[in-house]
């Protein structure tokens, strides 16, 4: 199953390749807040220091553990497992290591009352996730790339945007959750810095996934 390789090494390039971006954008966005709010020049280096932490040490370290698992669980209900009997067991079996490593599972007050649904909100795009990574790896045609991928797994644009759509749904919920909830982050500084950056990076990535997809299926 020469294939399988070959698409989990062209999965795994291109989700390393999505953080980093989505780090790099980040930082953008805080120094952006940071130039804009009244007395920002007062919090600004200490914002941007717990972000550079945060980002080399939890958000980077997590986010790799995650692709790993990820992959790593799609890759086994192919290969060692029944894909219809043993879905629910790999999900459970894998999804606490998944969470433990979650930026809501760091950062997030485990006793305030809207924990659970983060949690949930998290498993759903876990389950999202491994179901279009199966799809993916499922790929025996001759390709190249992750646009290869993409064009061999989606026939179409709007098939491949109903599923992008899907995966986005669920973290602009969570977002949502976090902006009407912002007690519930357990960070020492600029709350309100942190949840607009989520957002605006949130629409920022949608709108860059979106012109992707364009450029993949080659419209304008």
């Amino acid at each position: 199953m020469d294939y399988i390789e070959r698409n989990y090494r062209i999965l795994h390039e291109r989700m390393i390749e999505q953080m980093e971006h989505s780090l790099e954008l980040g930082k953008k966005l805080i120094d952006t807040e940071l130039d804009t709010g009244f007395l920002n020049f007062i919090v600004k280096p200490l914002v941007k220091t717990f972000y550079d932490y945060w980002s080399q040490n939890f958000a980077r370290n997590g986010t790799l553990k995650q692709i790993k698992i990820t992959l790593d669980s799609g890759k086994q209900l192919i290969v060692n497992s029944n894909l219809e009997k043993d879905f629910d067991k790999v999900i459970e079996k894998n999804f606490p290591s998944y969470f433990k490593v979650d930026q809501t599972s760091r950062w997030c007050y485990k006793n305030n009352h809207n924990y659970d649904k983060l949690k949930e909100i998290t498993k759903k795009t876990f389950i999202n996730y491994v179901k279009e990574v199966i799809n993916l790896l499922n790929i025996k045609e001759d390709i190249e790339s992750y646009g290869d991928l993409c064009r061999v797994a989606f026939k179409s644009r709007e098939e491949a945007e109903k599923n992008l759509m899907k995966q986005l749904h669920f973290t602009d919920t969570a977002i949502k959750v976090i902006e009407e909830n912002p007690s519930m982050l357990n960070i020492p500084i600029g709350k309100k810095i942190i949840i607009n950056t989520l957002r605006k990076g949130f629409e920022a990535t949608k709108i860059e996934l979106i012109e992707a997809l364009n450029d993949t299926y080659n419209q304008e």
